[in-house]
């Protein structure tokens, strides 16, 4: 079993900043890529950041210059560093992950935080 868990939501007013983290845990032999999408009320679940083993990174039009995706990979951790946070900005965000399980089976399983809230407003 493979666990994905978030933190780092909350609330902060337009202009301000927050850092998201996930930490996956579990039985893992490798995990290829992490990534950042949220969903808002009434709307579909949407891609914010990725990120590579390698460091290679891809973003939401809507986020970049304003968002920052970084891993460490020694403690299976992906962060979102968000900056000039805007009330559209407010979704519930997930963390998701690529895992190998072990090293017999090459196969990437898809796994999903719980999510964590985040919400901008005045």
């Amino acid at each position: 079993q493979v666990q994905l868990v978030e933190s780092g939501g909350g609330l902060v007013q337009p202009g301000g900043s927050l850092r998201l983290s996930c930490v996956a845990s579990g039985s893992i032999f490798s995990i290829r890529d992490m990534g950042w999408y949220r969903q808002a009320p009434g709307k579909e679940r949407e891609m914010v950041a990725r990120i590579i083993t390698g460091g290679n990174t891809n973003y939401a039009d809507s986020v970049k210059g304003r968002f920052t995706i970084s891993r460490d990979n020694a403690k299976n951790t992906v962060y979102l560093h968000m900056n000039n946070l805007k009330p559209e900005d407010t979704a519930v965000y997930y963390c998701n992950a690529a895992v190998r399980l072990s090293f017999v089976y090459m196969k990437f399983y898809d796994y999903w935080g719980q999510g964590t809230q985040v919400t901008v407003s005045s």
